[in-house]
């Protein structure tokens, strides 16, 4: 079963921190001093924030985090069926995980990742949606 995923980029994470805590009822499953997630069953929703030099407050990017690498696939024969541009990204080492990943941009311009994680890591690493912004994926 796939989850969706929002990553919002915010300027205070520990003022964001509370209140989406607050919101959900729940502490966040990981939290570092720069990113905080929580991976929920009610709602089904994998939420992240981060505080990064740079970044645009608002929402950053919205994805799938799809359970499987078969599911991953999925995701990507469907757009690639579609004839909508992306672009892949294997063994990525983002936001505290090491996932596989698909990117694409819908036709409003908002970045989609869908991707699959293997493990944890010990560093943020770095996040493709500026390469994602930056190539000007075309679709449809």
């Amino acid at each position: 079963m796939k989850r969706m995923h929002v990553h919002i980029a915010v300027e205070d994470l520990a003022t964001a921190k509370r209140f989406y805590t607050a919101m959900f009822g729940q502490e966040p499953t990981v939290l570092k001093p720069d990113y905080a997630k929580w991976a929920m069953e009610d709602p089904r929703i994998n939420l992240a924030i981060s505080q990064k030099p740079g970044n645009q407050p608002g929402v950053d990017h919205l994805g799938i985090q799809a359970e499987t690498a078969e599911e991953l696939e999925e995701l990507y024969t469907r757009l690639g069926d579609a004839s909508y541009a992306m672009l892949e990204q294997r063994g990525a080492k983002c936001c505290y995980a090491e996932s596989d990943k698909h990117w694409a941009v819908d036709p409003e311009g908002v970045i989609w990742e869908m991707f699959h994680t293997m493990g944890e890591v010990a560093v943020y690493g770095t996040d493709r949606a500026q390469d994602v912004k930056n190539a000007g994926l075309i679709l449809g």
